[in-house]
């Protein structure tokens, strides 16, 4: 995808502040966060959005479900953390590149994180 921010972040086009990498997935600092710690998890393969996802895409999204929490926990997410997805026009997404925001802090985030 030429066009996709994520896919130039992934690829080192676009520097970001990297949380962790690895040979499948991303994650870096929001640019905008909403929340004390906001970071992204991407996974380095396009995918337009989480109703794209194929079952060969299981491994990549299981990792990044995976190392979730390990990060938030890393970034000072001790006592819980938010994970969102927004999927589509109606979910609100605005990079159509699947990503799963992880929001925390020693707050709580409420049910609504409005722009």
């Amino acid at each position: 995808m030429t066009d996709c921010i994520f896919c130039k972040i992934a690829a080192g086009e676009i520097p970001s502040r990297k949380v962790y990498e690895d040979e499948d997935i991303l994650a870096f600092h929001d640019i905008k966060p909403a929340a004390p710690v906001h970071f992204l998890i991407i996974p380095k393969k396009h995918i337009p959005t989480l109703a794209d996802v194929a079952e060969n895409d299981i491994p990549v999204m299981g990792k990044i479900m995976a190392v979730a929490g390990k990060l938030a926990k890393q970034e000072g997410c001790h006592d819980g953390f938010r994970t969102i997805v927004n999927t589509g026009r109606v979910g609100c997404q605005e990079v159509y590149h699947v990503h799963i925001h992880i929001l925390g802090g020693d707050k709580p985030l409420g049910l609504m994180l409005g722009k």
